[in-house]
């Protein structure tokens, strides 16, 4: 199973704390770590905006990214949430099964 890291911001800690533990809860992600103030600049309907957002760490893996990304669509308040992922090419053994164990859909 490939481990995978997704960044996804949120305006504040609120929300990205409510979509964190639903991730969480329903095993669509091992782990969340919140970052709870960084800044963004960005281009949003042709002006340049300068926010103070939260961003999540979540850890997850490969197989449930579809099921992880429509999640956080359906809870996040951005008409187009980021939600970037990249792989982990390579980290501590437990730590990267314990991934695995944890966002299996029958994981209890």
């Amino acid at each position: 199973m490939v481990a995978i890291l997704v960044m996804c911001s949120c305006p504040d800690k609120v929300v990205a704390g409510t979509i964190a533990g639903a991730l969480v809860a329903e095993h669509l992600a091992a782990c969340v770590n919140l970052l709870p103030q960084i800044s963004s600049t960005y281009r949003w309907d042709g002006e340049i905006c300068h926010e103070t957002e939260s961003l999540m760490l979540i850890k997850t893996t490969r197989a449930r990214f579809e099921a992880l990304r429509e999640r956080i669509e359906a809870l996040h308040p951005y008409d187009v949430p980021e939600i970037i992922a990249l792989d982990i090419a390579t980290g501590s053994s437990g730590y990267l099964d314990w991934i695995t164990r944890e966002t299996r859909p029958d994981a209890s």
